[in-house]
């Protein structure tokens, strides 16, 4: 028998490579003589830049940069073996992890972190740039990030709007005398977790806000606020990003990575998907097991699983999800092609638990499959 385990992350939780290891050993404790590939995976949310750099080699360099809040911290962005080409994830610098629960808040935040790594992978030699848009803690439109590239937004007297989402309603013009000139010759691809647009009830500030600390007001409020740097965009730059799929993610960074940096969006998972050539361990499978931290109706949007799903389908292999919580939405993914869906958690505990426990949980869970699966053998 071969079982391949290919998840993502579990948000806060668990890396990709450890869900994997996990789940390896819960099945591995019942099919002893099963061959196990473990493929770690990604969306291009938090992971992603480590899945690439392991699956295409490469190394990790550190930088010095601004949290979502402004406050300097050490990241790190990944550097292929090429020279040329860099991998940075935008929740390294600009992400949920990097704030505490009490600190979020999307009218404050910013993407600046995430220009400082853009800024530092340029000056490594790097002039094609892979940028993951997942776990934001920000709702600016990438307007921060485009500040630290020499981008300015000002008000109507020329001072500069303050870093976070509801300054955006005070953006008068959009001035690029001082943009670093190395992005006119640099290939920027986002890679999206989501497809959802820069604006309106599927967009950045009414999908993802309240995960960021967003009240139903300051959802209101932020929403306003991009809708307005969207007009200012197309006015000012000449590009149309309100309702492009994908311009919605990591709060609008999208819509900045399609304005600020002329790059282009491509979904996350197909981008992972390709790099550690999936399809060729799925082909000749008997069981592929995937999972993430959360099930619901956004995992059919760009999600890892929604990739799996569909690969495995397209081979004929029965494909099993572990989540670490399954919400509204979750049994569409039958639809793709998704065969049976789990939870890791035993039974109610607080967040804080669910995360900690996060790895014992998810091989438990994963041996408890696997001994159903070996039941249903015996049964056949």
């Amino acid at each position: 028998m071969k079982i391949v385990i290919a998840p993502d992350s579990y948000k806060e939780s668990l890396s990709a490579k450890a869900a994997a290891v996990a789940i390896a050993r819960g099945f591995q404790a019942v099919f002893r003589e099963a061959t196990i590939v473990q493929v770690p995976l990604a969306d291009g949310g938090e992971g992603t830049m480590e899945t690439l750099v392991d699956a295409l080699g490469g190394q990790l360099i550190p930088a010095r940069v601004s949290d979502p809040l402004g406050r300097p911290i050490e990241a790190h962005f990944g550097l292929l073996g090429d020279g040329n080409t860099a991998i940075i994830e935008m929740a390294a610098a600009s992400g949920l992890a990097r704030v505490s629960p009490a600190e979020r808040n999307p009218l404050l935040t910013s993407t600046r972190g995430t220009g400082e790594l853009i800024r530092t992978a340029l000056d490594a030699g790097a002039r094609r740039i892979l940028i993951g848009l997942g776990g934001s803690a920000t709702n600016d439109g990438g307007v921060g990030m485009a500040q630290a590239l020499g981008f300015r937004f000002v008000r109507h007297d020329g001072t500069e709007i303050a870093p976070g989402g509801a300054s955006l309603a005070e953006l008068d013009h959009i001035l690029l005398h001082d943009v670093d000139p190395r992005l006119a010759h640099t290939e920027f691809i986002a890679a999206c977790d989501v497809d959802h647009p820069l604006i309106g009830e599927q967009g950045a500030s009414a999908v993802f806000g309240p995960q960021k600390g967003a009240t139903p007001a300051m959802v209101q409020q932020l929403d306003m606020a991009l809708t307005h740097l969207a007009w200012r965009i197309r006015e000012d730059l000449h590009c149309d990003v309100a309702d492009k799929p994908g311009a919605g993610a990591a709060g609008g960074l999208g819509a900045g990575v399609l304005a600020f940096l002329g790059g282009k969006l491509q979904r996350g998972v197909d981008m992972v998907i390709d790099a550690v050539g999936l399809p060729s361990h799925i082909q000749d499978a008997d069981l592929v097991i995937t999972g993430e931290g959360r099930i619901d109706e956004q995992t059919l949007h760009g999600k890892t699983l929604s990739g799996v799903a569909r690969i495995a389908h397209s081979h004929g292999v029965p494909v099993i999800a572990i989540g670490g919580s399954l919400g509204p939405g979750s049994e569409s993914l039958q639809l793709l092609g998704m065969d049976m869906l789990f939870s890791l958690v035993p039974g109610v505990c607080t967040l804080e638990e669910a995360c900690l426990q996060a790895s014992s949980n998810l091989e438990r869970t994963a041996q408890h499959i696997a001994r159903v699966l070996q039941c249903g053998q015996r049964l056949s």
